[in-house]
C-alpha cells in the first residue's frame, strides 16, 4: 500500500482492531494517516453523522484521499448480531409492532423493515460502493479530494485491492 508520503489520509473503518493494525503496518505514511472507526461503515444519509464527522476531518486536517476500508466478514458479524436480535423474543416481539406500525403508518423510516434496517443493505459490497459514491459526491467535500475503497480478505489477511 505504497502512498504519496506528504498526502494526508483518511481511513474510515469499522471497529475491526486488526484492520486498523493490519492497515498501520502496511501503510508506510502512520504520521499522515488519520483513522476515523464508526460502529457502522455504511452511510444511510448523505448528512447523517458519519458524513459530518469525514467532512469535519478533511477540512480540519487537510485531508486528500478519504479510503474506505472494510473486511469481507464484517456482513458476517452483523447477521451473527441479527440472529441474537431474533432470538430474544421481547425484541422479536417489539421488532414485529414496530413493522406493523411502519408498513400501515407513515413514519419517517428508511427501508421497510426494522430487520432491513438494522441489517443496512443486500450486501456489503452494495453498502460500501454506495458509502463511497455519497462521500465522492457529496457538494460539500472539496472536488480534489480522492475517495477509494479498501477490501481485506481476512482469511489470510491479504489485501484485496484499491478501488
Amino acid at each position: 500500500m505504497s502512498r504519496d508520503e506528504k498526502k494526508k489520509v483518511l481511513y474510515v473503518i469499522g471497529m475491526d482492531h486488526k484492520l486498523e493494525r493490519f492497515i498501520k503496518e502496511e501503510t508506510n505514511n502512520q504520521e499522515n494517516m488519520i483513522i476515523l472507526q464508526r460502529n457502522q461503515l455504511v452511510i444511510s444519509h448523505p448528512f447523517d453523522e458519519l458524513v459530518r464527522d469525514i467532512i469535519i476531518t478533511v477540512f480540519q486536517e487537510n485531508v486528500e484521499e478519504i479510503v474506505v476500508a472494510f473486511t469481507d466478514d464484517y456482513q458476517k458479524n452483523t447477521e451473527d448480531i441479527l440472529i441474537k436480535i431474533n432470538k430474544n423474543k421481547e425484541l422479536k416481539d417489539k421488532i414485529q409492532t414496530l413493522d406493523y406500525l411502519f408498513s400501515n403508518t407513515k413514519p419517517e423510516f428508511p427501508r421497510g423493515t426494522v430487520s432491513e434496517w438494522l441489517q443496512g443493505g443486500k450486501t456489503l459490497m452494495d453498502g460500501v460502493q454506495k458509502t463511497v459514491h455519497i462521500i465522492r459526491h457529496h457538494p460539500l467535500l472539496p472536488s480534489y479530494v480522492k475517495v477509494n475503497e479498501l477490501f481485506i480478505k481476512k482469511e489470510n489477511e491479504k489485501l484485496s485491492g484499491i478501488v
